[in-house]
């Protein structure tokens, strides 16, 4: 079922309009999630497959709506949601509306990797939860959240 909601992405509406980000983002992001049994079935390869396919569906789509600027798709995986998402956006690969830390990636096998073989979705283990102090104490700030991979694809005639 995955396989085909990836691919089903290709033909869904596909806003590019760079004054309008908010527009863009909620018309052309997915959340895409699997069954254990999906999860178990599926290879790493076929997933990527499925995606590299989408991106080139979009790129023609793109091309046949004339759009003349920068455009990427994008690939993540959603850890704390035990989802793949992905979007398309009229923004650089450098420049893609995470509100944190993350790192542009052309290893989408990575990505994949991560969602397949999590144990369990959205489900984050007792002991990988970090305790949090009062606001008022003083305190050294932690180091910050490593940046998560997220596979990017340029589907533009334009890039940078």
């Amino acid at each position: 079922m995955l396989l085909t909601w990836i691919a089903e992405v290709a033909d869904e509406p596909l806003v590019l309009e760079p004054t309008d980000r908010r527009a863009e983002w909620e018309t052309n992001t997915w959340w895409l999630g699997a069954e254990d049994e999906d999860r178990r079935a599926l290879s790493v390869s076929e997933v990527a497959a499925a995606f590299e396919r989408t991106a080139e569906g979009i790129r023609l789509r793109i091309r046949e709506l004339g759009f003349a600027g920068v455009a990427t798709f994008y690939v993540w995986h959603d850890e704390q949601a035990g989802q793949l998402r992905c979007s398309t956006g009229s923004v650089a690969a450098d420049e893609l509306p995470f509100g944190g830390a993350y790192a542009p990636s052309g290893d989408l096998g990575a990505v994949i990797e991560g969602f397949l073989s999590a144990q369990e979705p959205g489900m984050v283990a007792w002991s990988d939860l970090e305790e949090v102090h009062d606001q008022s104490e003083q305190s050294v700030p932690g180091p910050e959240a490593a940046p998560f991979p997220v596979w990017v694809c340029s589907v533009g005639p334009v890039s940078r």
